[in-house]
């Protein structure tokens, strides 16, 4: 079992995966070091704490919304959180994530690691302004170190106009009070704040209901 020591630790409850995620996990985290040397999918400095800061921070995604939705995860990068919310919905063999990721070499790293973990994912190199007219059915979005939550909820927007029930789940960090702040200049929603297991003061924001306000909003 690949599982890291620090896990016990980050969720008691570890059990709310298979001993089988956890492999498939452990095997993204592999991947993810061996690319690391070649590509910049995460900071240098955040790797000795790969599962702490990345694997582990994403999973609380999954814990809080096991169900097997249609995800959007926008600018995905590494994969995180959508990566590991694919790989975690192998447990239900529904569900899936599309990866919008724009760069290619980012995109080629996502493609490797679904094809060694069976994740329940496909990748979509474009720009996350494109992705609205090759994707259909999206019941969640999630983002992740993407941008300020006003942005995010622009992009989010196109997938929202016509369907209030999509939710958005966001990872903040220690600012993200004044960030929710500023979104509200601009959109209307409503707001669950969950507490980050990764960071005191941080959180992942469970947004729905988005209305639009009357001043343009322009993410470019």
């Amino acid at each position: 079992m690949n599982q890291n020591p620090s896990v016990a630790g980050f969720f008691p409850d570890s059990g709310f995966v298979s001993r089988e995620t956890w492999d498939r996990l452990g095997l993204y985290a592999d991947l993810v070091r061996k690319w690391q040397a070649s590509i910049n999918l995460i900071s240098p400095k955040t790797l000795p704490v790969l599962w702490e800061r990345h694997m582990l921070d994403s999973l609380q995604l999954y814990r809080l919304r096991p169900e097997p939705l249609i995800w959007l995860d926008m600018g995905s990068g590494a994969g995180f959180p959508g990566l590991v919310t694919a790989i975690c919905l192998c447990e239900h063999e529904s569900g899936w994530v599309h990866l919008v990721e724009s760069n290619n070499k980012k995109a080629a790293f996502l493609r490797q690691v679904i094809a060694k973990t069976g994740a329940r994912a496909s990748v979509h190199p474009v720009r996350v302004e494109a992705a609205r007219a090759e994707l259909d059915g999206i019941e969640a979005i999630s983002a992740r170190a993407l941008a300020s939550l006003a942005d995010l909820l622009a992009y989010a927007w196109p997938f929202a106009l016509d369907k209030p029930s999509v939710e958005m789940w966001f990872h903040k960090g220690l600012d993200y009070p004044e960030e929710v702040r500023s979104a509200r200049d601009l959109w209307g929603f409503d707001l669950i704040e969950h507490h980050s297991l990764a960071r005191d003061g941080s959180a992942i924001l469970q947004i729905s209901n988005l209305t639009k306000r009357n001043q343009a909003v322009d993410p470019s």
